[in-house]
């Protein structure tokens, strides 16, 4: 434990110094310098304290109150707006400076001011995210939490005040000679202030990160992103011991406790499943990987389950839509899943399980220990075999079901909102806001670009009239999550292909080939359509 707070006390420093520190350092800078000699210490405490309060308690509370999850983010900007105002009017200043003097013993003390300027900074700081901030985000989810991400979580705060500290010292440092022209420095670091403010409401923070090559990526690689940092975070399972028959053991199966619906079956337990075997598959039903796997595990179902075989469905959500128990039962009736599915919204199985893939299988003998586990696609046979071990089955043929795994090279997924977005190219996106595209003359291979008018947001894009998407990709067959209503056409190479009707958030086949095309793809949307993620297959 010492070394992995140690390693995302690094992970800290590292994010204080990429590109992500950049759209803060303004304030930081001018905050340091525009009061006394604390107040640098004040403008940190404060930042790393909002920081450390939003990724593990923030996205929670406003989920279960309802509140949109960027309301902190909006006030943090009216704060630093305040702030602004409090240093190009004096007056202003005045009347704060009362109000926050219980901050401090002494009433002309800029604890308070120093506190509450570096609060705002602590919910509009947002770090370039590891594989730390990733588990401590994880971990938050249901607020189910211990000791080790509050930990880990302050840990990666105070690497980062360090840097921002040293940084707001030496801004106070280099003003200290204007001093004697305290007013107009004042006036100056009010516009610097206000400045940045302006630019956080047109989320020029994310465009300047995501135009800007990260510096520290070679760091990051060599810290939070080795595989004893993330063997250390996920508690990769190892095998307890092995069986006479060779089969490695991984120890008790984790709980199948969820505050989400079961379909297909009441309630299940893994005390209730004793005596069974137990595969439990994670998926999510808009993922390709995903329903390339079920065919096999129906037929699986179908031809053991009269022997004692068990399959749990674990429906862990990538998307917002697919949080939505009408989306999911409509989903599990279309696909035609019979075996027992379980919602896992707030991750507490994919936790408990400590997994990080979609789909992911977990075989569990009769006497409920974990004796295989196989990540992604594929690997059908020896999967079976190992169930036929399990069950005590020898007669009868394996089942015969067409393995739908690709091979050789592909395009890989490609999500479309800015959160996730990579290989665009093109005019700069416009993040949260409309904005009109223009489409380049040609595209790299497995390369994107929007055109015409489109809103990009977190997880998806938006589309306006006349909007077009293009992707040149190298694959048979290309799907794409869509939402809402209307249609899209799909062009290959500019020839017409089909009309994709849109009625519903889910997977949509766009190309379905038994060729591998190495093509320009083109879809013109009707307005209103949401766009999340391409597959390729």
């Amino acid at each position: 434990m010492v070394v992995l707070l140690g390693i995302a006390f690094l992970a800290g420093v590292i994010t204080a110094v990429s590109p992500c520190v950049l759209p803060v350092l303004p304030i930081v800078l001018a905050g340091g310098a525009s009061g006394g000699r604390r107040r640098p210490y004040a403008i940190v405490a404060g930042l790393v304290t909002m920081f450390v309060v939003s990724i593990l308690f923030a996205a929670y509370i406003l989920r279960k109150l309802g509140l949109p999850e960027d309301l902190l983010r909006n006030v943090s900007i009216a704060l630093l707006f305040a702030i602004a105002v409090t240093l190009l009017v004096p007056q202003a200043g005045l009347l704060v400076e009362r109000v926050l003097a219980p901050f401090s013993r002494r009433r002309s003390s800029d604890l308070g001011g120093g506190f509450l300027l570096g609060c705002a900074l602590g919910f509009a700081f947002v770090p370039c995210g590891g594989p730390i901030l990733a588990y401590v985000s994880a971990q938050s989810a249901s607020v189910n939490f211990g000791f080790r991400p509050v930990a880990l979580a302050i840990a990666y705060g105070l690497g980062a005040s360090v840097v921002l500290l040293a940084i707001a010292v030496g801004g106070q440092r280099v003003a200290k000679p204007l001093r004697a022209r305290v007013m107009q420095l004042r006036a100056a670091l009010g516009v610097v202030v206000a400045a940045a403010a302006l630019a956080l409401v047109f989320h020029a923070d994310t465009k300047l990160q995501t135009a800007l090559p990260n510096w520290t990526n070679f760091l990051q690689e060599h810290t939070e992103n080795t595989a004893y940092a993330r063997g250390k975070l996920y508690k990769t399972r190892a095998p307890v011991r092995t069986s006479k028959a060779g089969l490695p053991d991984y120890g008790p199966a984790p709980s199948l406790a969820s505050d989400g619906r079961w379909f297909n079956s009441p309630p299940l337990t893994m005390q209730k499943l004793r005596g069974k075997v137990v595969l439990i598959d994670f998926w999510t039903y808009s993922c390709i990987n995903c329903l390339r796997t079920l065919p096999q595990l129906e037929a699986w179902d179908a031809h053991y389950r009269k022997d004692g075989l068990v399959i749990v469905g674990v429906h862990t959500p990538e998307f917002a839509f697919e949080h939505v128990a009408s989306n999911v039962s409509g989903a599990i009736k279309r696909l035609g899943v019979r075996y027992p599915v379980v919602q896992d919204n707030d991750y507490k199985i994919w936790n408990a399980y400590s997994n990080q893939y979609w789909p992911a299988e977990y075989l569990i003998d009769r006497s409920g220990r974990v004796r295989h586990t196989h990540f992604g696609e594929g690997e059908y046979g020896q999967t079976e075999k190992l169930i036929r071990k399990l069950l005590g089955v020898d007669r009868g043929s394996m089942t015969r079901v067409h393995d739908q795994t690709p091979t050789g090279l592909l395009t890989p997924e490609s999500y479309v909102g800015y959160s996730r977005a990579q290989r665009f190219v093109g005019d700069q996106v416009q993040v949260g806001v409309p904005a009109t595209y223009h489409v380049p003359s040609t595209l790299p291979l497995h390369d994107l670009a929007f055109g015409g008018p489109w809103t990009v947001l977190d997880e998806r894009a938006v589309s306006g009239a006349g909007a077009q998407l293009r992707v040149h990709f190298q694959a048979s067959k290309a799907y794409l999550v869509l939402g809402g209503h209307g249609s899209v056409q799909v062009l290959l190479d500019g020839r017409a292909q089909r009309t994709v009707r849109v009625d519903g958030d889910r997977l949509y086949t766009l190309v379905d080939s038994s060729q591998i095309h190495d093509a320009l793809l083109e879809l013109r949307f009707t307005p209103g359509i949401s766009a999340y993620a391409f597959t390729f297959g």
